[in-house]
């Protein structure tokens, strides 16, 4: 007789973002259970390109994510190297014929922005929060930080039981955390896919998520369907032995319906280039383990190859910045850190293990600070530089690269062409006169990479303002170094448009809103949309700069950013915007503000160079712009006429309410 088909299992892994040893066991779990579904916590909306993250990329590459409305503006970044649980589960998936899904919301969603810290990095999303159980954890291995708390718990010790120890980890560290409303909607929306996954009864289902969010998908899953499934789900879930045909495409009816950004918003996503510099918690990845070289090494040799490579690479450092190091400190340093080993109940050398040993034997004299792997410190420059000689060892210097078919954003492409017109030439100086359109073009494409934030070139001599008598501009390549970071950054700029002048206006348009009254970055502001080009000005960002200038408190603040104003529209002929119209009624709203601020004074002691170089502009703009002013000159010389009568008077401005324009 026919028995009922047997309902298929979800196996959960619980993993930490970036662990050699989870990464190991995802592959062990994939291999042992060959399921038909990995679903892995990443974004759901990339699941239609998954292929472009097997292209044959080296690693690290990350995930930058986009999004930007009339509100508010977004981005994360969600890295991937050759240890990461996510990385491995994708790629072992695969090999293994099982469809894998990305089953997170996606990274524009309010879930990650809508909070009091929102999430630059996908998978920086627990570890702040379970902070008091892993300190109470550190007390009771006595241990000095998390990391090595981790180091001693899941990386060094025997595979055997590792998944039994991580759900009693996580188990613990959730029961002491709350999850926020953001996480609540992730997990929720996960929890969908799972059950989706599971109604199509075809064979095992292996989720990998943070183990942060595991007990609650288990109890979620566990309870069954939601008004929120699909309806296929439902129908299915009361029949375990439904396959559905549709299940090879990623898009079939019955899976959870991914969100899109509202009408109007721009949103998008795009693989970048990313590097261990990136990924290393010292650095100030949220969600990172420290030492991704140290890791890389443990992913690759295991913990006794890793112990020594790590070594390997502290003497390699040291050598070529010609500290001596001699073979007696070596074998000091290694006696130290196997006998800390053996106290600390390591069966080998943990990464802590080897730094402190090489901190006893290499550093003569007492610091001053903790040493920075004893906590998630970041070296400062005030460090010695033997300890920020250690920390850069377990960083490492990998870095990642594309492959050539990559797509790419529209602006990567827009700015290759106009970087060829322009005749720029990366890693080369270049020169542009402005008094020329070429030299103009020129200058407006490194301007605009620049404000863009894009590295190449660093500009070494130029104007500072319209009435700078300087008609050439010097660039020279960043001695910082540029080739690695500069695809990443053309790749994230492109969020802002699909064409460099477009993406500039954008990018400035947003630091307008985010500038405070800070005169000098007002100022700069509208002196770098000028630096752009005339097709910068618009609208938008002189509304943002207007409305900044109507709340600046000081006269001296608002005389700054008058006079920079006026000096642009009298005198700038190189850049075209003398006498901008535009230009023009920022002029206009300073010049009120400046007026409407030095009537409320009440006098003072000594000189105020400020309030008189305030003065001096209102003159000027009164002088030189008063055809465009709606500010009549009668108006203005009755305010400073009460001004100087009694500057402890109340004030009760006789002219029209235009002219008396305030908060």
């Amino acid at each position: 007789m026919a028995g009922t088909a047997q309902r298929p299992e979800a196996v959960f892994l619980g993993v930490r973002h970036h662990s050699p040893a989870c990464a190991a066991l995802v592959a062990r779990t994939v291999a042992r259970l060959r399921p038909a579904h990995v679903l892995i916590e990443g974004p759901a909306d990339l699941n239609p390109r998954l292929d472009e993250l097997l292209l044959g990329h080296e690693l690290p590459v990350a995930v930058f994510s986009h999004y930007r409305d009339e509100e508010r503006t977004a981005t994360s970044w969600a890295p991937l190297c050759a240890y990461s649980p996510e990385w491995v589960a994708l790629t072992e998936g695969r090999a293994a014929g099982a469809q894998v899904r990305f089953v997170d919301l996606p990274a524009w969603h309010p879930a990650f922005t809508d909070r009091a810290r929102p999430l630059a990095n996908r998978f920086a999303d627990a570890e702040a929060r379970y902070a008091e159980a892993t300190e109470r954890l550190c007390r009771a291995f006595g241990t000095d930080s998390p990391d090595t708390l981790w180091d001693g718990l899941v990386e060094l010790p025997d595979p055997a039981g590792l998944a039994e120890r991580l759900d009693a980890y996580f188990a613990l560290v959730r029961g002491d955390a709350a999850a926020d409303a953001g996480d609540t909607a992730r997990e929720a929306y996960m929890a969908r896919w799972v059950r989706a996954a599971l109604a199509r009864g075809d064979g095992p289902v292996l989720v990998v998520t943070g183990g942060f969010h595991t007990p609650a998908l288990r109890t979620l899953v566990a309870a069954g369907p939601t008004a929120d499934d699909p309806a296929a789900d439902r129908a299915a879930a009361d029949n375990p032995a439904t396959n559905s045909a549709a299940a090879d495409d990623p898009a079939a009816d019955g899976w959870p319906e991914v969100p899109r950004p509202p009408e109007g918003a721009v949103g998008g996503s795009h693989l970048v280039p990313y590097s261990f510099a990136q990924l290393d918690a010292f650095g100030g990845y949220q969600s990172g383990m420290p030492s991704p070289g140290y890791y890389q090494l443990l992913w690759e040799r295991g913990p006794q190859g890793a112990a020594d490579g790590l070594v390997e690479e502290v003497v390699r450092r040291l050598r070529k910045e010609r500290v001596p190091v001699s073979t007696a400190d070596l074998i000091a340093a290694r006696t130290l850190a196997e006998g800390l080993a053996a106290m600390r109940g390591h069966r080998v050398r943990s990464r802590a293990d080897v730094l402190d040993g090489l901190a006893s034997g290499l550093v003569g004299e007492a610091l001053e600070q903790p040493l920075p792997w004893q906590g998630r410190e970041r070296p400062t420059s005030g460090a010695d530089p033997l300890v920020r000689a250690l920390v850069a060892a377990g960083t490492g210097t990998r870095r990642g690269r594309l492959h050539p078919d990559t797509p790419a954003p529209p602006l990567v492409h827009d700015v290759a062409a106009e970087q060829a017109v322009c005749g720029v030439e990366p890693g080369r100086p270049a020169t542009a006169d402005l008094t020329t359109p070429d030299g103009l073009r020129r200058s407006r494409f490194l301007h605009r990479l620049r404000v863009l934030g894009v590295p190449g070139h660093l500009r070494a001599d130029g104007p500072t303002g319209g009435g700078d008598p300087v008609f050439t501009e010097r660039w020279e390549p960043d001695p910082q170094g540029w080739a690695h970071r500069r695809d990443a950054a053309l790749i994230e700029a492109g969020a802002y448009g699909a064409r460099l002048p477009d993406a500039a206006s954008v990018a400035l348009a947003g630091r307008a809103r985010d500038t405070g009254t800070d005169p000098a970055a007002l100022a700069g502001l509208l002196f770098d949309a000028v630096l752009c080009g005339v097709s910068t000005l618009t609208g938008e960002l002189l509304d943002t700069l207007t409305a900044r200038l109507g709340d600046v408190p000081e006269l001296g603040a608002v005389g700054e950013a008058l006079a920079t104003t006026l000096d642009l529209w009298r005198h700038d002929r190189v850049y075209g915007v003398a006498a901008d119209p535009r230009l023009a009624g920022l002029v206009d709203a300073a010049l009120h503000r400046a007026l409407w601020l030095a009537e409320g004074l009440h006098g003072g002691t000594g000189v105020d160079h400020a309030r008189l170089r305030a003065a001096t502009a209102v003159r000027d703009a009164l002088r030189h712009a008063a055809p465009v002013l709606t500010l009549t000159r009668p108006a203005a010389l009755a305010t400073a006429t009460r001004v100087a009568a009694d500057p402890a008077a109340p004030r009760t401005c006789a002219a029209p309410p235009s002219a008396c324009a305030g908060p």
